[in-house]
């Protein structure tokens, strides 16, 4: 009974001299908070741009792969090695496996015909940062893309690469102001004319994955544009069933190995990417990325700690006569002790509860910006009031230990 008032009293106590010292309380508080303000901000927004990513990759599912002339290869630094690039898939190459490759499931076959276009219409220009991709009619399907408005290629389009154009929300938003219907709207793309047909619905920036500002053409208009000889197909396959996939990968290399002449001792001359192989290689960059800030936090904090462990001792000098009085009338070394620890964690939580919040919304405002979406990552908030904790309990020590030991007579006598 005893031990439950002599805490209760310790509670009271700590926060009268919190309360009493609201400046000092404050400016504690605040060294605490920026600490946790930068471990909860950056991994919130750390969380918030893997959750996006992985949401943008996701509709591709796990069921579908990309022959390519080259590997993939994301790096955060100089982390990493070079992607293998091999001979470019040529047009012939592409369609003799699209003709060859027997399978339950859908074949698709694109390339990349400008990488920074401009795109007009009447007066509206865009920035000269467009994807024009030349596509089968396919591509959609197996990219994981959805209709907005309008359709998909129609075979005589493809068949005879006429000159009309998917585009995406962005652009829509961009060239056609007042809720303009874009259907059937001509636009240029540098100084060449297609016809609007269809509008893919927003994948959000993600990290420049989105294809929000993407331009899907026709497969044999894309061959006709400039630099048709030197470009590289891709062609991805999805299957109906993902368990086959293992399966169906194998037959396509044994297929594309026939195409490209390669005996049986030689190596393959491409590469073959699954779907969810970028997002596996984001996901392993990200953590290198969260561990620096996990580091740089906990230096924070250090500092933090270092901080609050100074304003500590000088509260215990300036309540030196405090000390001597409670000892005076019987607080024992332990009730000082327990008093001034709690003092330092009620302090440390104060500062921890802003600086979570202060984190959260920093780190989401930095994710919003970045396309990501809000997210409220508890793990790390939790972790964030748990080090509080632990921050009061490590830097209140010392002090709380000097001032349990302090001789009640001679602070008594303490001006």
């Amino acid at each position: 009974m005893g031990t439950k008032l002599s805490n209760r009293e310790n509670i009271i106590l700590s926060l009268q001299a919190i309360s009493s010292n609201k400046l000092r309380t404050f400016l504690t508080a605040l060294i605490i908070a920026i600490g946790i303000t930068a471990l909860v901000g950056i991994l919130t927004s750390i969380d918030a741009i893997k959750s996006s990513v992985s949401d943008s990759f996701s509709s591709m599912g796990s069921n579908s792969f990309n022959i390519r002339n080259r590997g993939i290869n994301i790096q955060v630094g100089n982390s990493g090695s070079r992607p293998k690039s091999f001979p470019q898939i040529t047009y012939s190459n592409a369609r003799q496996f699209k003709e060859k490759f027997q399978f339950n499931g859908l074949v698709s076959v694109s390339t990349n015909v400008f990488g920074s276009a401009t795109v007009k219409y009447k007066s509206e220009k865009t920035n000269p940062n467009v994807v024009v991709l030349g596509s089968d009619e396919n591509y959609l399907e197996t990219g994981g893309f959805t209709l907005a408005m309008g359709r998909n290629f129609s075979m005589r389009e493809i068949e005879y690469g006429s000159n009309v154009v998917i585009i995406g929300h962005d652009l829509k938003e961009r060239l056609f102001k007042n809720n303009e219907d874009p259907i059937d709207k001509t636009i240029q793309i540098g100084s060449m004319p297609f016809r609007v047909i269809g509008v893919l619905e927003s994948r959000g920036a993600s990290m420049g994955f989105g294809g929000d500002i993407t331009c899907v053409i026709p497969l044999i208009k894309a061959r006709a544009m400039p630099g048709a000889m030197t470009r590289s197909y891709n062609i991805t396959a999805m299957s109906k069933k993902p368990e086959n996939i293992d399966a169906d990968i194998g037959e396509a290399i044994m297929v594309f190995r026939n195409i490209r002449g390669l005996r049986t001792i030689q190596e393959n001359n491409f590469e073959i990417v699954k779907s969810d192989a970028v997002i596996q290689m984001l996901m392993q960059n990200m953590l290198y990325v969260t561990i620096g800030a996990i580091v740089i936090s906990i230096i924070t904090l250090i500092g933090a700690s270092t901080g609050l462990m100074n304003i500590m001792l000088v509260s215990v000098t300036e309540r030196t006569r405090e000390i001597g009085i409670r000892k005076a009338i019987g607080a024992t070394p332990s009730v000082i002790r327990r008093q001034f620890l709690m003092e330092a964690i009620v302090i440390c939580l104060i500062g921890g509860i802003a600086g979570v919040l202060l984190g959260l919304i920093i780190g989401n405002i930095i994710a919003v910006v970045l396309g990501a979406s809000f997210i409220i990552p508890w793990n790390w908030i939790f972790l964030g009031l748990l080090v509080c904790v632990l921050v009061g309990m490590i830097s209140g020590y010392y002090p709380a230990s000097k001032a349990s030991k302090l001789d009640p007579v001679e602070a008594l006598r303490y001006e």
